[in-house]
């Protein structure tokens, strides 16, 4: 088998809770545009202490496809935490983490692919702006389209600045950047993602929101109410901590846009030429 380069151009981490059912789908999903890519990838499966067989089909997928890995964590800790364990655990150049439910179709990573090759450090998916774009599809829940449209409101006023949708489950970073941000997160549920990109935009991060596709899966885990006003009560958190300076950049990280770690070289996705993998394997092996 060939293995993978020292260096992965991306890493891919889904977290799982309860997603027996179609888990095996979304790797579906995700394998086949890394292959039609030929992109050196890992695929890193966080099983959030689920009580179904998630891991048991995950585990099942992987010996078919040795670029996925299955995490398990011993209990249920929440969305937020559980991509946080599987950036410490990601080796690529780059860092997607997408929902398991497949409402973001993968092929979406190329339009993310886009603002970071121009100098951005985190590109977003958001419903938002395809909603007003009618080459986008974006289809929701009447419902949960209004309390989303409501919950962004406050965001805008309390949170991250200039984004029309923190919320969506398909973002990209720069390894390095995603490893600075999850290392000072504390939120492991729902609220990450405000977390996340309120600190972003405090440390200078240069943050681009990118119109996808995106269609409303049934089996939602999100209680839109409740989870919601927990959200709001997380991002209230985040901006006492920002108060208190817990967030502030370490002396000796480098700041954006003054040295190499958030700089891309050779073998990574934005320089096509020198990141195919040896023939043999589309997403290469670990050994």
């Amino acid at each position: 088998m060939t293995p993978l380069p020292d260096r992965l151009a991306l890493s891919v981490i889904i977290p799982a809770f309860n997603e027996g059912r179609r888990i095996s789908r979304c790797l579906d999903d995700v394998i086949a545009h890394l292959a039609r890519r030929g992109l050196a990838a890992e695929v890193l499966v966080v099983d959030d202490g689920s009580t179904d067989d998630t891991g048991v089909v995950v585990e099942a997928f992987a010996k078919a496809h040795p670029a996925v890995r299955l995490i398990r964590m011993d209990h249920n800790r929440g969305k937020g935490a559980a991509v946080r364990t599987g950036i410490r655990h990601a080796g690529g150049s780059l860092v997607l983490f997408a929902d398991a439910d497949g409402a973001t179709p993968f092929q979406e990573l190329d339009r993310l692919m886009t603002p970071i090759r121009e100098g951005a450090e985190i590109a977003i998916g958001s419903r938002a702006l395809a909603s007003r774009d009618h080459r986008f599809t974006v289809n929701a829940r009447w419902h949960r389209s209004l309390l989303g449209t409501l919950f962004n409101l406050t965001v805008r006023l309390l949170g991250p600045r200039g984004l029309a949708d923190t919320q969506c489950g398909f973002k990209l970073f720069r390894g390095s950047v995603a490893r600075d941000l999850f290392a000072v997160s504390r939120i492991d549920g729902y609220g990450f993602d405000l977390e996340i990109l309120y600190v972003a935009q405090a440390r200078g991060y240069r943050i681009a929101e990118v119109p996808i596709h995106w269609t409303d899966q049934p089996g939602s885990k999100v209680r839109v109410l409740p989870d919601g006003a927990r959200m709001l009560g997380d991002l209230l958190a985040v901006r006492r901590r920002h108060a208190a300076g817990l967030y502030a950049f370490a002396p000796d990280l480098t700041r954006p846009g003054t040295g190499d770690p958030l700089r891309l070289g050779t073998g990574d996705p934005l320089h096509p030429h020198e990141q195919r993998v040896p023939s043999g394997s589309a997403l290469g092996t670990r050994q």
